[in-house]
C-alpha cells in the first residue's frame, strides 16, 4: 500500500506545476480585473455599471465546468476564420490558457463584487474628507480603494482557495494537472486511493494557501489593532 502512495504521488506531482501556475496566475489576474471593475463601478457610469453587472450575472450564475467548456470549444466553431490569424488561434485554442481565462473571468466577478461590497462599506467621513479637499471620484478612489482592499481580505481570501479548488475542472478540457495525472492513473488501475492521494495533495496546497492568507490579513489590518 504504501508503495502504492508514493508511486501515485510522484505521479500526481508531476501536474502540480499546471495546477500552481493556473492558481497563481488565475488569482492574480482576477484580482486586478476586479480592482479596475470596482473601481468603474463607483463612478456610478449607468452604461458601464450595466455591462459589468451582466458580466457578473453571467459568470456568478453559471457553472464554471459550462464556461470551460465554452471558452475551450467554443473558438473551433469559429475555425476557419481564425485560422487566418494562426498565433491567434493557437492560443485561444490552447487548453491551458482556456483554463486560465475560464478561472480568471469567473473568480473576477464573484472578487468583483466582493471589493465593490468593501468599497461601498467604506465610511462617507473619508469620502467626504477627500471631496472637501478638492479630489474628484478618481482620485478619492486612490485613497479609498486600499483601505477598502485591506477590509475585504477576509472574505476574499476564501475566493482564493475556491479558485485552487477550480482548476482541477481543467483537467476535463484536458489539462495535465493534478487531476489530469489523477484521472490517467484511474484509468490505468481502477484505484480509488489515487483520488485520496490527490485531495491530500489539494489539501496541503489549501492549507498553505489559507495559512499565506491569513498571515496576510493579519499584518494588512494591523492599523486597526
Amino acid at each position: 500500500m504504501s508503495d502504492n502512495f508514493i508511486y501515485y504521488l510522484k505521479v500526481i506531482l508531476q501536474g502540480l506545476p499546471d495546477t500552481l501556475s493556473l492558481g497563481i496566475l488565475g488569482i492574480i489576474s482576477a484580482g486586478l480585473l476586479a480592482v479596475i471593475l470596482s473601481c468603474l463601478l463607483s463612478l456610478n457610469s449607468c452604461v458601464i455599471t450595466k455591462i459589468i453587472r451582466t458580466y457578473i450575472i453571467i459568470f456568478t450564475g453559471s457553472p464554471l465546468l459550462v464556461q470551460l467548456f465554452l471558452i475551450y470549444y467554443g473558438p473551433s466553431q469559429f475555425g476557419d476564420i481564425l485560422n487566418k490569424v494562426p498565433t491567434f488561434y493557437e492560443i485561444i485554442s490552447s487548453p491551458w490558457f482556456c483554463a486560465y481565462l475560464a478561472l480568471t473571468l469567473n473568480s473576477a466577478a464573484y472578487t468583483t463584487q466582493i471589493f465593490y461590497g468593501a468599497l461601498k462599506s467604506v465610511p462617507q467621513g473619508q469620502w467626504q474628507a477627500c471631496e472637501a479637499l478638492g479630489m474628484n471620484k478618481r482620485q478619492t478612489l486612490r485613497i479609498v480603494m486600499p483601505y477598502a482592499l485591506k477590509r475585504a481580505l477576509s472574505t476574499y481570501s476564501n475566493e482564493v482557495v475556491f479558485v485552487v479548488k477550480g482548476t482541477a475542472l481543467a483537467s476535463m478540457i484536458p489539462v495535465m494537472d493534478i487531476m489530469g495525472y489523477s484521472n490517467q492513473l484511474n484509468g490505468d488501475y481502477y484505484d480509488f486511493s489515487i483520488f485520496v492521494v490527490a485531495g491530500l495533495v489539494y489539501l496541503l496546497i489549501n492549507g498553505l494557501l489559507s495559512t499565506i492568507m491569513r498571515i496576510i490579513e493579519k499584518k494588512a489590518l494591523t492599523f486597526e489593532n
